[in-house]
């Protein structure tokens, strides 16, 4: 898997998308549907209407790269189903793709040093 880089954004489709769609279709409904630019080098995060299919589009500078998994014998944790977009840290999107509950992701909480 190609992890994204820390200042890399992450969006996740929250609506099932038709899987049938190909890089083209999907980077059309990058546009279309989120108004959002599929070449910006973003990873734009989709999921099927069964819940157990992942698929990912991103930009890598030279060409688009779609990635696609399923899940054997389970389904991916995905937040309820409405319109729109989810911002996913890249934590919370290497836990989503390795089927982990990624909404369990808490990023580390900074503390100042205590002076001894």
């Amino acid at each position: 898997m190609i992890f994204p880089a820390n200042g890399y954004r992450i969006f996740m489709a929250t609506a099932p998308v038709d899987f049938r769609k190909g890089m083209d279709g999907l980077a059309a409904h990058v546009t279309n549907q989120f108004d959002l630019d599929p070449y910006s080098g973003a990873f734009f995060v989709f999921r099927s209407k069964s819940g157990d299919k992942i698929k990912v589009l991103m930009w890598d500078g030279t060409g688009l790269v779609l990635i696609h998994k399923r899940l054997n014998g389970r389904k991916f944790v995905w937040p309820s189903i409405s319109g729109g977009t989810l911002n996913l840290s890249k934590t919370q999107f290497e836990a989503l793709f390795e089927g982990i509950d990624w909404r369990r992701v808490v990023p580390p909480r900074l503390s100042k040093p205590s002076a001894c």
